[in-house]
């Protein structure tokens, strides 16, 4: 049966020949990341019994995990899975292994720990942006497409909650570092478990075919002048950096929240309403990435980003008003509605833009910028609080998200030049079939 006779449900996705398979093989291996943040704070600050060391070589990990995401999702783009990600999820695994080992001693160098850190944040291969440029081709439908990219964004906001449970659990029956050891054991057993997937053999050797035959192919939209051999693979995209700059600004926007909610708690002294709000904007997500999914929409993506970015950003600063934490948890559920829609309607536009030749860097260089801005606003935001009032600190955590829509806005009105060719995804369901056989 064809995907464009297909029911656009996300039974349909999961039925999809090879989807459940590989889907499950990276979100396996995607539990790792919900793990190794908790386990490694935790690990080496029992071995070092500083919070200081444990902070610092957190950062280390995490600087190199998300600046060098693109690098390494480029070279699978280059060399395919096989080639890049297994042997990238094994050097990730085994500096896992050994980081692991290093923090189960006490007294550690917290030296030592910072090196084996950076060197794993550095391979920490990119199951995610491999998983989504892998849905382009098992789901070639734009219709299922859409419902795919919701599935996997619902998936990884659970693995994110179901991480540091798992790690709690542990460290009741044994220390924080077996924690490290599991999530190594989790990423090479995912990467194995998707890189032996038909799905992925089957797009490496469609990648041989399109490069030995590069003609386009009917279901391509030509370009208005050739692209210079030089030309960057993601150069000149259109709709790249709208969602780009979409994504930063809803990683700033939640990154400053999870902050100021700490801040709202301790100011009314009821700590424990933290992981209800929290929780509360997971749950939302969740709910809204799967009704935002099964919906057929109208408009294009990049309106639909435009008016996610912007509602996120409003709803979210009006939580800075709520008199009591039961009002915050509700606006936070009501915010988090709007979340996975958002980050699944940027990785959708990165996908159509990039092509098969970048696009798992595409998806990599979202992902990123969700991440660094995540991180970045965290900071900045921990040098607003105690010196603005929270509403205040509220609407400024805001501002990146409605200001990014605006932009994105802006571009959707103006023409680009295409410069390379282009899947036609959006004029017919089969479409992605033709990027398929390249």
């Amino acid at each position: 049966m064809s995907s464009s006779s297909t029911d656009p449900s996300y039974a349909a996705v999961l039925r999809t020949r090879y989807a459940a398979r590989t889907f499950g093989a990276a979100l396996l291996g995607r539990l790792s990341y919900g793990m190794v943040s908790l386990s490694l704070v935790l690990a080496v600050k029992e071995a070092t019994n500083s919070y200081a060391v444990a902070g610092t070589v957190m950062a280390l990990f995490g600087l190199t995990s998300v600046f060098l995401s693109p690098a390494r999702a480029g070279l699978i783009d280059r060399y395919g899975p096989r080639r890049a990600l297994l042997p990238m999820a094994t050097v990730y695994a085994l500096l896992l292994t050994g980081l692991a080992f290093a923090a189960s001693w006490s007294g550690s160098s917290g030296v030592l720990l910072g090196v084996l850190a950076m060197s794993a944040g550095a391979s920490t291969p990119p199951l995610g942006p491999v998983m989504r440029a892998l849905w382009s081709d098992l789901v070639p439908d734009t219709r299922l497409l859409q419902r795919a990219y919701s599935l996997d964004s619902v998936a990884e906001e659970l693995l994110f909650v179901t991480g540091p449970l798992l790690v709690g659990l542990l460290v009741r029956v044994t220390v924080p570092s077996v924690g490290l050891a599991v999530s190594a054991a989790l990423v090479l057993t995912g990467s194995l478990a998707l890189t032996s997937s038909p799905a992925v053999r089957r797009e490496g050797d469609q990648k041989k075919v399109s490069a030995a035959a590069p003609a386009p192919s009917p279901g391509l939209v030509h370009a208005v002048k050739p692209a210079s051999p030089r030309r960057r693979p993601l150069q000149g995209r259109p709709g790249l950096g709208q969602a780009i700059a979409v994504s930063a600004g809803v990683g700033m926007c939640l990154g400053a929240f999870d902050l100021l909610v700490i801040a709202f708690a301790d100011e009314r002294h009821d700590p424990e309403a933290v992981a209800w709000v929290l929780a509360a904007l997971s749950a939302g997500s969740a709910i809204g990435g799967l009704i935002y999914g099964a919906v057929p929409w109208r408009a294009s993506a990049r309106l639909r980003l435009s008016c996610l970015a912007a509602v996120l950003g409003l709803t979210l600063a009006t939580t800075g008003l709520s008199p009591h934490p039961y009002a915050l948890i509700a606006w936070a559920a009501l915010g988090g509605l709007f979340v996975a829609p958002a980050l699944t309607t940027a990785y959708l536009i990165a996908d159509e833009a990039a092509g098969p030749a970048a696009r798992i860097q595409a998806g990599a260089w979202v992902n990123t910028a969700f991440n660094a801005g995540s991180s970045g606003a965290t900071a900045a935001t921990g040098l607003l609080v105690g010196r603005l009032p929270l509403p205040l600190c509220f609407a400024l955590a805001a501002a990146p998200a409605v200001l990014s829509a605006a932009t994105a806005l802006n571009r959707s009105r103006r023409p680009a030049a295409v410069t390379i060719a282009l899947p036609e995804r959006e004029r017919t369901p089969d479409a992605g079939q033709a990027t398929l056989n390249g």
